[in-house]
């Protein structure tokens, strides 16, 4: 830690900053001991969530014999006499007679007492009507229990729900899965000096991030409706006290803009105070964005809430979110701690000497490269704009090129967690 963070920790009596990835374990703990209750929903709602619980097979897959291909179902030798069809969706009859065969449709079920299933376009049909051809060595169709049997477990608790999960789910039986509960999120956005609409001026910004940080909150999953934004909060300690208790009553998270150091105007300290919050991290050790923390309040009944406060500078609330709400959603969620991908840097990037160094960006997956890009002040929002995710320079190091580095990508979809 640098000489002028350790004085300006024990001058307001606050610990040391937490190691970046130290901080992303410890908040990721919390959430997991907090995760959300667990909710039934129908199939169709439930992309984007989480699997609560196993996903196991209500039956054999396939079910019964399925054929893989259109043809005929034979039995014996051939050449064979037609006694009907078989179509999905039907219960086949048993072939009984050696010499006898029915058409039989790809995915229908295929009778007892086939032998082997012939492929349409390799048979012919003789005048008579029967039917001629060699059937494939293979068989050439599914058994019952090939792809899984009755009651396997196909995916953990904690599998991201998706559409491929969704039509696995119904293939096996299932109507609606037991997933956890979207987390609900709020934002307080704090600063009198910025403007909701217009261009900058007079000394006043514009809000970027009351804007931004709802649709980076439900990326990562979360539900944020258009009341859950609150701001401007007037920089007042009572503002900002009926503010968060406010946002909290509904928010399973409140993210809040600014604030998050000791200055004249910044209550969000004093708020949590007041509002008996504990901080599970009190700022990190890392650049942009060092002034981030997290703070967690129990209701009587149990109830966990948590706030992120997240730096006024646009990059560095961006930095809190993939440092610290990222893990803390993944935890709720019960989902696995996001692990982070290898990349081999383009170019060099400076380090922050004890600090972790996250930089943006650009992430060529193709080549597994990442570049560093340019306009990357905390103020500054056209950097992040063009890049994909921070390269992790850890502290006490410098990136060259050629090293490989975590990257921490940025989510890109909703529902998508990095």
């Amino acid at each position: 830690m640098s000489t002028e963070t350790e004085a300006a920790a024990a001058e307001v009596g606050t610990p040391p900053p937490a190691g970046w990835e130290e901080a992303r374990a410890r908040v990721y703990a919390v959430g997991l001991s907090a995760a959300l209750p667990a909710v039934a929903r129908p199939l169709a709602d439930t992309d984007g969530h989480t699997l609560a619980e196993p996903l196991t097979t209500r039956t054999d897959l396939p079910a019964f014999p399925t054929s893989s291909v259109d043809g005929w179902a034979v039995r014996g030798a051939g050449p064979w006499q037609v006694v009907g069809r078989v179509l999905a969706g039907h219960t086949a009859a048993p072939l009984v007679d050696d010499g006898t065969t029915v058409e039989i449709a790809t995915g229908a079920m295929v009778p007892a007492g086939t032998t082997e299933i012939l492929r349409i376009e390799e048979s012919t049909r003789a005048a008579d009507g029967r039917v001629a051809g060699t059937p494939r060595s293979q068989p050439e169709w599914r058994e019952p229990g090939e792809e899984a049997h009755l009651g396997e477990e196909l995916l953990p608790a904690g599998t991201p729900v998706d559409p491929a999960v969704i039509g696995l789910a119904a293939s096996c039986g299932h109507d609606t899965l037991r997933v956890r509960r979207a987390p609900r999120a709020a934002l307080l956005v704090f600063g009198d000096e910025l403007l909701t609409s217009g261009a900058p001026g007079a000394g006043r910004v514009r809000d970027a991030l009351g804007p931004s940080v709802p649709a980076w909150l439900r990326r990562y999953g979360c539900q944020v409706r258009a009341g859950d934004v609150v701001g401007p909060v007037a920089d007042t300690l009572p503002a900002h006290v009926a503010a968060l208790r406010g946002a909290l009553a509904n928010a399973d998270l409140v993210c809040t803009t600014g604030g998050t150091m000791h200055g004249p105007v910044d209550h969000l300290h004093p708020t949590l105070e007041a509002l008996g919050a504990d901080y599970v991290v009190n700022t990190v050790a890392v650049r942009p964005g060092f002034p981030m923390l997290l703070a967690r309040l129990v209701d009587g009944d149990g109830r966990v809430r948590f706030v992120a406060g997240l730096p006024g500078n646009p990059q560095s609330a961006v930095v809190a979110l993939v440092s610290l709400v990222a893990p803390l959603l993944a935890g709720l969620t019960g989902r696995s701690m996001p692990v982070l991908p290898q990349v081999t840097l383009a170019e060099p990037v400076s380090g922050r000497g004890d600090h972790t160094h996250l930089a943006l960006a650009r992430w060529d997956r193709v080549t597994g490269t990442a570049h560093p890009v340019r306009h990357v002040g905390s103020a500054m929002l056209r950097g992040l704009a063009g890049a994909d995710g921070f390269a992790v320079i850890r502290p006490g190091t410098s990136g060259a090129a050629g090293d490989r580095v975590p990257l921490v990508p940025l989510p890109l979809t909703p529902g998508e967690r990095s």
